[in-house]
């Protein structure tokens, strides 16, 4: 393996692993944020319409759908710029401290 990757890792990358699990972290836990309020916005359309059905019998399965489709879309045009800038600073946050993460030693 050595002869295919002659780079040897531990002399280029000196990244504690305690880093690396707290960007993982870091990373999740944004993921869980930035996914909530669409899910929980479909939830609770979801929820309405099925109690809507129940109480009028109507049991038309893209009625369901069609609700919570519209209300996640404007959920999403509504949230997309802040939805945007958190994975922007994110990002942003994890390119300018690269260097230093890189460079700490072991």
């Amino acid at each position: 393996m050595g002869q295919y990757f002659p780079l040897k890792t531990k002399e280029y990358f000196k990244m504690h692993a305690t880093q690396v699990i707290q960007l993982a972290y870091q990373g999740l836990l944004l993921i869980l944020i930035l996914s909530a309020p669409p899910i929980l916005v479909s939830m609770f359309f979801g929820i309405l319409v099925a109690i809507f059905q129940a109480a009028t019998q109507i049991q038309e399965q893209t009625l369901s759908f069609t609700v919570k489709l519209c209300a996640v879309t404007l959920t999403l045009m509504f949230l997309g710029g802040w939805l945007g800038a958190q994975i922007m600073t994110f990002a942003s946050n994890i390119f300018q401290h690269f260097p230093e993460w890189s460079l700490a030693t072991q």
